[in-house]
């Protein structure tokens, strides 16, 4: 019995499809279109899935997906490379991307190499090449090496060039950047000490997180009869989103609002960047576990950086329990986790029989918020507050 094919290439952009000639539109599109289109996609791609379909659907977009202006454009959404998935195949696409000069791939493969494959010199570098081309999270994750003396002795510690990469970061908009810089005008820690400049950096960190919630507010308001987000966050104390739904009642895990301010309010939703989900994900294996004998993790669940020596991060002086690489870290899972666990029992029902009363003062007087903050100190030695 004779077999025929069902589709036979002939070539010049025509195809044999069962004995009948066709024109096949997409060989004849010049490579700069497709490459065009390739490079809109890797900068949209919600997960690096969306992105590596495209490279399984024919040999032509195999090999035109990982042109170097593509890679070059991925965000990081499509760099997002999960720790359970790492393989020699994944460690080489960062690297393609590198090569390109993605500036996403610079930090995420820094990072990696950094603080779970241990190669302290490569990672820094990546990073560095990172923030020369003004990425923020890289320019914060350096201030942290140089507060922190990360990946050498308790003496590498270089406390004004953490403060001038934080200044850095904090310019091109890194909140978290801006709240360290803050704590170190306010403690004069690498820097002359200046409270009313450090004061209003705090300031200025809690307005940027509260735009960054009423965007995502806005985004997720698609009805004109769905309550503003002003009117929202004035009628709840602890507000929770607005509700995609009219009808339905606000859910709290609809997002996840963590930290709003330093200064008593629970309102940002905070992404986490895919670097530290890989992070978190890599130290929170069976495999891995521990990154080491003696050494202690950040203990703010959003972060999954490490320590490089023992007693690099300060620990709470209140509990002793729990220890930071930041201040921002430690600013987030106070307002989160830690300020009811850290508190003994009945000093926080205390505050909770407080903030009753403190309710019935809010229809009446104006009422003060006063903040509690954590204080921190360095291992054994430095006793630095925050």
């Amino acid at each position: 019995m004779m077999m025929m094919k069902k589709k036979l290439r002939v070539g010049g952009g025509v195809v044999v499809y069962h004995g009948r000639t066709r024109s096949d539109l997409f060989e004849s599109l010049p490579d700069d279109i497709v490459i065009s289109v390739l490079c809109k996609l890797s900068s949209t791609a919600s997960s690096p899935s969306d992105f590596v379909a495209v490279l399984l659907t024919c040999k032509r977009l195999n090999k035109l997906a990982v042109h170097p202006l593509v890679l070059s454009k991925s965000c990081s959404k499509a760099l997002a490379v999960r720790a359970t998935n790492w393989c020699d195949g994944a460690h080489r696409f960062l690297k393609l991307c590198v090569n390109a000069g993605n500036t996403e791939a610079y930090y995420i493969l820094g990072m990696i190499r950094f603080y779970c494959l241990q190669n302290r010199g490569s990672g820094a570098s990546l990073m560095a090449k990172a923030a020369i081309k003004s990425h923020a999270p890289a320019l914060y994750s350096l201030a942290l090496i140089q507060f922190n003396g990360s990946g050498g002795l308790k003496n590498d510690k270089d406390l004004r060039a953490g403060v001038a990469l934080c200044a850095r970061a904090a310019f091109l908009g890194h909140i978290d950047a801006l709240r360290e810089l803050g704590h170190c005008l306010q403690d004069g820690y690498g820097v002359r000490k200046n409270i009313t400049e450090g004061r209003r950096l705090l300031v200025q960190a809690n307005a940027r997180e509260l735009a960054s919630v009423l965007r995502i507010f806005h985004n997720n308001t698609s009805s004109p009869t769905t309550p503003s987000s002003s009117a929202w966050i004035l009628r709840n104390h602890n507000p929770q989103p607005i509700p995609t739904n009219p009808n339905s009642a606000p859910n709290p895990t609809d997002f996840d609002f963590q930290l709003f301010s330093d200064y008593g309010f629970n309102l940002t939703g905070r992404e986490m960047h895919p670097a530290n989900m890989f992070l978190v994900e890599w130290f929170g294996s069976v495999e891995v576990g521990s990154p080491g004998q003696g050494l202690r993790m950040c203990s703010y669940n959003g972060c999954g950086r490490p320590e490089t020596r023992r007693n690099e991060f300060r620990r709470c002086s209140g509990c002793g329990k729990v220890n930071y690489c930041s201040r921002g870290c430690q600013a987030h899972d106070w307002r989160v986790h830690h300020k009811v666990e850290c508190a003994p029992m009945e000093e926080w029902v205390g505050h909770a029989i407080d903030d009753v009363e403190e309710e019935d003062n809010i229809n009446g007087d104006d009422v003060v918020i006063d903040d509690q903050t954590v204080e921190i100190e360095d291992g054994d030695v430095d006793g630095i507050q925050i």
